[in-house]
């Protein structure tokens, strides 16, 4: 069965995006990259790897985003605790994403289940997730 290994970000700043998922997520950088074509580091939780490049031209990052583009659409983080991430989220400026969390109904509380997830934005306008649940399929 495929398991999630590695996703990458375009980010325009992979020094800010690096200190974010080390500092911030508990992460370990455990590569980086300086080549014609990008820049940035790779980081880690012992299960799936991060690639935080900036791209140094169109064609490696994909004309139809090119090299000036930054995102990716979410990844999701199981933590211990929803309240402590979210303390630990609010200490170095990242905001709840109040928009998608009402639209999709989700950390509306009740029971650790189900919608019990918070998102919020992480830098380059990534969006992320966190649940003391985790999601169907993974380990923990």
């Amino acid at each position: 069965m495929a398991k999630i290994k590695h996703i990458a970000i375009s980010t325009q700043d992979p020094d800010a995006a690096c200190k974010f998922y080390t500092e911030t997520m508990g992460l370990k950088v455990v590569g980086q990259v300086n080549s014609a074509s990008a820049s940035g580091f790779f980081v880690s939780d012992g299960n799936v790897n991060i690639a935080l490049l900036k791209f140094s031209n169109d064609d490696a990052a994909g004309k139809e985003k090119g090299k000036d583009y930054s995102g990716l659409h979410h990844i999701g983080f199981q933590v211990d605790s929803t309240e402590e991430a979210s303390k630990k989220m609010a200490d170095v400026g990242i905001e709840p994403r109040g928009d998608i969390n009402q639209a999709l109904a989700m950390g509306t509380g009740g029971a650790r289940g189900g919608s019990h997830e918070f998102k919020f934005a992480a830098p380059d306008g990534v969006t992320i997730d966190i649940s003391e649940v985790g999601w169907a399929g993974t380990s923990g």
